[in-house]
């Protein structure tokens, strides 16, 4: 049941954000509220538990993934800058904005994980620069920029959906844009 009420808020913030009630979950899942609050004690903690186990599935992928020496170095990087949690819908700008509003305990245990993610890429940055497989010529604080700001771009889900993308593919192109480039190698 737990996770059902879990999976209903999810659905609920990511129609009417984070003012959502607990009267729209019990309607949703046809439960009383007594249900709820047998495993949550408040709409915070169902919050709470949500965040922590996207941060929880997210460190685990991305510790997972820098500890497999079976994967190629840039693989490596693209699957880094693809981890996505099971509940990757609360990565939406507006969302995060009322996150950030109405649960900012929350939004910074978000904000903090976002940047150990950010740390262990330009770690993997530095580590290709130093092994000759990323170009030299760029300084890390203009490549970490703007590996940010475009995995940033989905936050902005509305623009995905509108377009039939999803986050996933999204963020599948947008590595290989940066990785790759949109210059053929026969015309470089």
């Amino acid at each position: 049941m737990k996770e059902r009420i879990i999976k209903q808020v999810v659905e609920e913030i990511q129609q009417s954000g984070m003012r959502f009630t607990v009267d729209d979950i019990t309607n949703q899942l046809g439960i009383s509220k007594k249900t709820i609050y047998e495993h949550f004690s408040s709409k915070e903690e169902i919050i709470e538990t949500i965040v922590d186990n996207i941060l929880e599935e997210t460190d685990q992928k991305t510790n997972q993934l820098m500890a497999d020496d079976s994967i190629s170095f840039i693989d490596k990087i693209k699957q880094l800058m693809q981890v996505l949690p099971e509940y990757h819908q609360i990565y939406d700008r507006p969302i995060l904005d009322e996150m950030k509003r109405y649960y900012p305990d929350q939004w910074v245990k978000m904000e903090d994980a976002l940047e150990e993610d950010w740390d262990d890429l330009q770690k993997l940055i530095e580590q290709g620069i130093e092994t000759g497989e990323i170009v030299s010529n760029y300084s890390i604080p203009v490549i970490m920029k703007v590996l940010i700001e475009a995995i940033n771009t989905t936050l902005d889900q509305h623009f995905f959906n509108k377009n039939n993308i999803t986050v996933a593919e999204a963020l599948s192109q947008i590595v290989d844009i940066l990785l790759y480039g949109l210059v053929p190698e026969n015309k470089r």
